[in-house]
């Protein structure tokens, strides 16, 4: 396995943007939400003083872990009691997906649609934090947007894998994820992994991360921290393609989980290298 270092680039517009967009390659915008109040309001004193009573769902690395919990939160918290434990030190625990301004619409007002390119999907911009330490297993997502992933506090490190690599990191059939690591890839098991070529980058408060559509990526919050996310898609085969990947996987998967549990899991794991093997003989 390979890893490249994403670049980064400032002062870009929808019109020399547009070739990068073309390319499909990851970028980091140094300076596209300089403008956005966010990035100095949302400290999380703020979030703590302002949203604290908040009850927010809350995930552990039991997430992808078969059987009754995969795919669920462990519980609900109140935003400050959230926040607080994060603040401690390391932890698995995270937040993802979750649309804080349902129920706080006025922070809408701190950061702006972006128009560095056509089919901003306003109605999901979502929110992620993290503690010290907590990953995000490797998937793609789902609706197949574009997505513009905005660092307001703390770091992450993340690597990206294109499309084209989906078999030799042994995606798990009707799903979105792969479960190779990373860090330590095993050659033996996965040997695959060996022509396998990506990215890596470390995403700093106000940088903002193109994932263009289908791109797997991996997340480390190396501190506590958190971002938002706005997702674009200018295409309508590629937003059907999404909303069939959604009721298939979901369908599928989580049904077959809820008969099969950790066997399903297995099954998946099954496909994914036979897949793999596959391939090397094309």
């Amino acid at each position: 396995m390979k890893l490249y270092d994403v670049r980064r680039e400032s002062g870009l517009n929808r019109e020399t943007f547009k070739p990068i967009l073309e390319e499909r390659k990851p970028i980091i915008f140094t300076d596209l939400i300089d403008s956005w109040p966010a990035a100095k309001k949302w400290t999380p004193e703020f979030f703590k003083s302002e949203y604290g009573e908040l009850q927010v769902p809350v995930y552990s690395s039991n997430y992808s872990k078969p059987g009754k919990t995969y795919m669920s939160a462990d519980k609900k918290m109140k935003l400050r009691d959230f926040i607080e434990t994060l603040e401690q030190g390391p932890t698995d625990l995270r937040m993802f997906l979750f649309n804080i301004f349902k129920h706080a619409p006025e922070l809408c007002d701190d950061f702006e649609k972006l128009d560095i390119m056509p089919g901003f999907i306003d109605s999901f911009p979502f929110m992620f934090f993290g503690g010290e330490g907590s990953k995000v297993a490797l998937h793609f997502d789902i609706d197949l947007s574009h997505i513009f992933l905005n660092q307001i506090f703390g770091r992450k490190r993340v690597i990206l894998f294109d499309p084209d690599q989906t078999v030799n990191i042994y995606r798990h059939p009707y799903t979105v994820a792969s479960y190779i690591d990373v860090n330590n890839p095993d050659y033996e098991e996965f040997p695959a992994l060996k022509k396998v070529k990506g990215y890596e980058c470390m995403l700093y408060p106000g940088e903002t991360l193109f994932m263009p559509s289908g791109y797997w990526h991996y997340i480390e919050y190396t501190d506590f921290g958190y971002s938002i996310s706005l997702r674009a898609n200018e295409s309508m085969m590629r937003r059907a393609r999404g909303i069939y990947n959604i009721a298939t996987h979901f369908l599928v998967d989580k049904g077959m989980n809820k008969l099969m549990g950790k066997k399903w899991r297995e099954i998946k794991s099954s496909m994914a290298k036979k897949r793999a093997r596959e391939e090397e003989l094309v």
